[in-house]
């Protein structure tokens, strides 16, 4: 049986695909179900899976950025995203992110059969091909290190700086994994390829426009939940990351 992962903010929606499929006749088993993306990370920090069905549109992490994540870290999980018509765009672009299909709200029994039997067709040819490998060790390693564990410290940084976005910092990351702060700052480059600094921007301009999105908000009031004391440094920060102030961005989002 290989594991799938569902994450849904919608308590109806994930408890009938965990229950109401049978998951088990076409080789799938469901080891957990989540309500956000962060929570997908989360559980991806302690347990492996083999596929994951996500919602796009869920809060605190959507589906996008947490395909985004695990394309960054060069997970091996394929990802099935649920999609409504009006995100069929969304679902398209996260396809540059190893996103293997989307499946259209609301779900139907034909095409979820269809789309895992092809998940699993292909995680059987990559089970056939490991195994008819040869394993020849890599002595460039140092046999003596945990598997995963450098991994496993970028993700607990960044669910801290996800968790705590409005006032996250690099000593407040170090202090989470008990390294000094210089080298944390070092270390996060190494791994991520980005600044620390880059990445605590990168997630409040994201937490703002899901605000801006809600319509019901302030500019002054997300500046502030966001971390930004002052409107004008928060608009500026915004117009550089997205290409459009965030007035222009709300306008869009109508």
């Amino acid at each position: 049986m290989y594991k799938l992962l569902i994450a849904d903010d919608e308590l109806e929606i994930r408890n009938g695909l965990s229950h109401y499929f049978p998951w088990n006749e076409i080789g799938f088993e469901v080891v957990s179900q989540v309500s956000n993306g962060l929570e997908v990370i989360k559980y991806l920090s302690e347990h492996t899976v083999d596929v994951i069905l996500s919602d796009i549109r869920m809060p605190i992490m959507s589906g996008i950025d947490m395909a985004k994540e695990l394309y960054y870290q060069k997970s091996p999980i394929k990802i099935i995203f649920l999609s409504g018509y009006k995100e069929f765009e969304y679902a398209q672009a996260a396809l540059n992110f190893g996103v293997k299909n989307y499946i259209l709200k609301p779900t139907k029994y034909n095409e979820l059969v269809n789309v895992f039997t092809m998940i699993k067709g292909e995680l059987d040819q990559e089970k056939q091909s490991i195994s008819s490998t040869p394993f020849i060790p890599d002595r460039s390693v140092n046999q003596t290190e945990e598997p995963f564990e450098s991994d496993k410290i970028i993700v607990k940084i960044k669910n801290y700086v996800w968790e705590n976005f409005h006032d996250a910092t690099l000593e407040g990351a170090s202090q989470m994994v008990h390294m000094n702060p210089n080298y944390i700052s070092k270390y996060f480059k190494d791994k991520t390829g980005e600044n620390f600094s880059d990445f605590v921007v990168g997630v409040k301009m994201k937490k703002a426009a899901e605000l801006i999105k809600e319509m019901n908000h302030k500019i002054y009031e997300i500046s502030e939940a966001v971390g930004y004391s002052n409107s004008k440094n928060f608009t500026r920060t915004f117009r550089k990351y997205f290409g459009k102030s965030p007035r222009e961005f709300m306008k869009g989002s109508i």
